[in-house]
């Protein structure tokens, strides 16, 4: 195994954001940055090393970047579909954390009940990423940033604006620019606004920082201050049956060409999966201020430099594998 020129972070997971320091992230997107310039120097650095991943629910960005990016780094995965039976109805959660971290040095969990990804963390001695849960998610967040950095620089004093729903990736991104020193702006119909624990963690965060943390239901108010506009789908995965109720609360919201003229020249930004004629347009997802599919290759990258960050150092599996 390669030698790891870029340390580890100060936490053994990587739940949430809000567990980071500001340093930290900075750390993570310097590993990121590295590992996407030197694709073919890095090759041994997680050499030996094995990924458990555990997901609940469908995935094409989270999946193959882990696991590409594991087999880039000289290491292997192995991939425990939960699509059919629920973390912790087979099996309970600490048992199972207990059984895998003797046999791999790492866990990616992608979860319905964001207390799966707690417990699991809390009962491995081998680190845990978040790789979605209904509350969080920090490896896109921390993707979508890094992307930002990639296009301006520096995000602090940038303003996001986010319009939509106050969801898992909201609650990410609100942790993520109130830690680097950028404004974010959330916009949302009334009743659908973001948690107000993530409000608070975030707010003192920001205050920190010097930036701010602001909440609107206008999206043009939340438009006209911004150099990048975010929206996600209306309606999640395990909100299937609230959509055609969902899309008529959050029509008002879509982002379109006008809402774009609105910002200061605006980059536009999704996760991914999107619904063109829904929550964006085509002409705006389609267009020339859209980074969604640099933010998707970025998510690779990340999710590298997290794994080399929290595995390289990461104890021996408790069990035989060495």
């Amino acid at each position: 195994m390669q030698d790891n020129p870029f340390g580890s972070l100060d936490h053994k997971d990587l739940v949430s954001i809000a567990d980071l320091s500001t340093a930290d992230v900075l750390r993570v997107f310097a590993t990121a940055e590295a590992l996407k310039a030197g694709r073919d120097r890095y090759t041994g650095l997680l050499a030996g090393k094995r990924l458990g991943m555990i997901f609940e629910k469908e995935s094409l960005r989270t999946r193959f970047t882990f696991d590409i990016g594991i087999q880039d780094l000289g290491g292997s995965a192995v991939f425990l579909d939960h699509s059919a039976m629920r973390l912790g109805s087979r099996e309970s959660v600490p048992d199972m954390a207990r059984n895998l971290d003797r046999w791999v040095h790492g866990i990616v969990a992608r979860t319905y009940r964001h207390r799966a990804v707690t417990e699991l963390a809390r009962n491995s001695s081998v680190p845990v990423i978040n790789g979605l849960s209904d509350f969080l998610h920090p490896c896109q967040a921390l993707a979508d940033f890094f992307t930002l950095t990639e296009h301006w620089g520096d995000v602090q004093g940038k303003t996001l604006a986010y319009v939509g729903d106050g969801n898992n990736t909201c609650h990410s991104l609100m942790h993520t620019a109130a830690k680097l020193g950028a404004n974010i702006t959330v916009c949302t119909p009334e009743g659908y606004e973001p948690n107000l624990k993530v409000m608070n963690e975030s707010l003192e965060a920001a205050q920190e920082s010097g930036s701010s943390v602001q909440t609107t239901n206008d999206p043009r108010e939340a438009a006209s201050s911004a150099d990048a506009i975010y929206t996600d789908v209306w309606a999640s995965m395990g909100q299937e049956d609230e959509t055609e109720e969902r899309a008529a609360v959050f029509s008002p919201y879509q982002v379109d060409a006008e809402l774009m003229e609105l910002t200061r020249n605006g980059l536009f930004m999704h996760c991914l999966p999107a619904h063109r004629g829904q929550e964006v347009t085509a002409g705006v997802i389609d267009g020339e201020q859209s980074i969604v599919f640099d933010i998707a290759e970025n998510r690779l990258h990340v999710q590298k430099a997290l794994m080399v960050l929290l595995m390289a150092k990461a104890p021996q599996p408790a069990g035989a594998l060495v």
